[in-house]
């Protein structure tokens, strides 16, 4: 198989603008992957499914990530002028010292696709596509028009990590419920304490559904004393 250099370039060559990204995987296994830009994601996929070449006709498999806000901090050096007494004389000067800066880089929904080619026998190629926070603008391109096998995997990603799939034939929760709130594989998500108690060996869930009923508790004996009905 082409590495994913050689695979970059065909793309770039087929498609005029794809804005693909080599992202390296410093791991042992060196399994780099592609990042797509999401407006040329799907012309992208056809071109790798049909390619002579490359014939990556299977997608095995399709998961998401969550990569919540973190603050980042760096050093940065700054050249700035200084007021200095040299022989009882002020002189301005230019002095370079290190700043300890901080600033806050904003998280994604990341999916990560996996193909292969049954008629080349080669592959992984992994693909990667970000959205563009994790809050309001979290739509992606479905690829299941380009490989059927996203499907069911595109709704799972849909229903536990919130990725809006555009043009996806059928998007709609696969694991939770219709009207469930939130998406429980978020890093942010906070389990409910109201789900039915069974025995445990967590003490953590324990003591959530042990708070949870005394609340509730707590809350029947004042509605009771307010004398409301």
């Amino acid at each position: 198989m082409k590495t994913v250099e050689e695979i970059k370039a065909a793309i770039e060559a087929a498609v005029p603008g794809a804005g693909v990204e080599v992202v390296h995987n410093p791991g042992p296994s060196g399994q780099h992957s592609l990042r797509l830009d999401p407006s040329h994601a799907v012309e992208v996929a056809k071109f790798l499914r049909s390619d002579a070449e490359l014939a990556f006709d299977f997608l095995s498999n399709v998961t998401g990530v969550d990569w919540p806000d973190r603050e980042v901090t760096e050093k940065v050096r700054v050249t700035r002028p200084v007021t200095r007494t040299v022989d009882g004389v002020e002189q301005t000067v230019e002095e370079t010292v290190e700043e300890t800066r901080k600033h806050v880089e904003r998280g994604c929904l990341e999916v990560v696709f996996h193909l292969f080619s049954i008629e080349k026998k080669h592959g992984p190629l992994v693909l990667r596509m970000r959205t563009v926070n994790r809050t309001d603008q979290v739509e992606l391109p479905s690829l299941t028009p380009v490989w059927r096998s996203a499907e069911f995997q595109e709704r799972e990603i849909f229903d536990l990590y919130g990725v809006v799939f555009k043009g996806h034939p059928d998007l709609r929760r696969i694991l939770m419920w219709e009207g469930f709130k939130d998406h429980p594989m978020r890093r942010d998500y906070v389990e409910p304490d109201d789900f039915d108690y069974e025995p445990t060996a967590h003490d953590e869930v324990l003591a959530r559904a042990k708070a949870h009923q005394a609340a509730l508790q707590a809350a029947a004996v004042g509605h009771e004393g307010t004398g409301a009905d």
